[in-house]
């Protein structure tokens, strides 16, 4: 029993499982294990000793004259042996040496006792890793598998890191040690799956979060986090002290806290962008490094249009529209980018309309052919120097334009 006690030592030291829970998985193994050998278990209690580790199995039985069944009666002769002054009809405890289960009944009890350690390893798994969603873990990479998911080792729990949640470009090999957000925690009917991510945005803001205390202790407000992972991420910052720069406080003394995490996430290029409550401020600032001080909100449509000379629209567009696009997605406005240039010449396309005019036009508001042709009378008409006839007259302009681009 001393070797069995050190048995169950060691699976609780390694697997967490606690004695008790696997003593009470043990008599349940016996119970199923007696059941197997002799039909019925419901005569049966099993006890074991939690430090000696002892089994005492006792069998409730019948005292019969004779031909007992086996494991629910007991001969009167067999029972007398133990009390003496018993009777046919009453009800006796008889102790079951363990050796008087079969070989069958004994593997039944082992498949019982390693099914309930596996279910109960499980159960403990899960409750330990369901309140770590949503939070970041280090983890080391352990290997690809089949589908090219990476298997991570989270404390000796592995979790998996999806091909749809890897860095595109990010180099892993077997031993790297990288920090993951913790995406879902399921429970399955074998191993819980975890599942992490290397490009949920909430892992960047974790990420700040450790390296910037300003943003835990509350001076600093992260407002929101687009990502395109990998390549560029942008960050809207505020700060509740007017004393503490958002932007310098996620920077840091000679750049030390911006790459840290920059040094987590590889070549991805952070924007911090200074937040603002005024819409327009904060879309033009969303599009750093790109400036233009000239921008016109559409505030029913949620449309902005923003006038920029050539090199600062060639910085706003970005990589493959990429600045504009994490821009848009920031401020959930729509972001239109043009040169004054291009505007006045599609408004001089308008029969009538000339660079005076279309200047004119553009600075109320009316920078598209379209907004002419969907514009009331009255509205146009509130223009400087564009009167009532003239309003009617460019409406219907405009969309002779718009038929004939469309025809054409």
């Amino acid at each position: 029993m001393k070797e069995f006690m050190e048995i169950l030592e060691e699976i609780e030291r390694e697997k967490k499982i606690p004695r008790e829970k696997m003593l009470a998985n043990l008599e349940e193994a016996i119970l199923s294990a007696y059941k197997k050998n002799f039909g019925s278990s419901q005569n049966v209690k099993v006890s074991i000793d939690n430090v000696s580790g002892k089994i005492r199995i006792v069998s409730t039985r019948t005292v019969v004259e004779k031909a007992p069944r086996p494991g629910l009666e007991i001969a009167l002769s067999e029972a007398q042996k133990i009390k003496a002054d018993c009777r046919v009809g009453d009800k006796i405890d008889v102790d079951v040496p363990l050796e008087d289960f079969g070989r069958i009944s004994a593997q039944v009890a082992k498949q019982v006792v390693t099914q309930r350690i596996r279910e109960t390893e499980r159960e403990i798994i899960y409750q330990d890793f369901k309140p770590k969603e949503r939070t970041v873990m280090t983890g080391e990479i352990r290997h690809r598998d089949s589908r090219n998911n990476f298997l991570v080792d989270l404390g000796g729990v592995e979790a998996i890191l999806p091909v749809n949640e890897q860095i595109k470009g990010e180099h892993l090999r077997p031993g790297d040690r990288v920090k993951v957000y913790v995406v879902e925690v399921k429970k399955t009917s074998k191993e819980p799956v975890i599942t992490v991510s290397r490009t949920h945005p909430e892992l960047l803001r974790k990420l700040f979060e450790l390296e910037v205390p300003e943003i835990t202790e509350g001076i600093v407000e992260i407002k929101g986090i687009v990502r395109e992972a990998g390549t560029r991420a942008k960050v809207a910052v505020y700060s509740n002290n007017e004393k503490v720069d958002p932007l310098g406080a996620c920077v840091g003394m000679k750049g030390v806290r911006i790459q840290a995490i920059n040094r987590e996430l590889g070549p991805e290029k952070i924007d911090l962008i200074r937040w603002s409550d005024d819409i327009g401020t904060y879309i033009l600032n969303a599009l750093s490094p790109a400036k233009s001080q000239e921008i016109y909100l559409d505030r029913e449509k949620k449309r902005a249009t923003i006038i920029l000379e050539d090199e600062q629209l060639r910085l706003a567009i970005g990589k493959q529209g990429q600045n504009v696009r994490l821009a848009s997605r920031l401020t959930g406005w729509q972001i239109d980018l043009r040169k004054k240039e291009e505007i006045i010449s599609a408004l001089t396309t308008i029969a009538g309309v000339g660079e005076t005019t279309a200047s004119v036009l553009m600075e109320a508001g009316f920078r598209r052919i379209e907004d002419i042709a969907a514009a009331s009378v009255e509205k146009l008409s509130e223009v400087k120097g564009i009167g009532e006839k003239k309003a009617e007259k460019l409406i219907e302009a405009a969309r002779r334009s718009l038929q004939i681009a469309k025809a054409g």
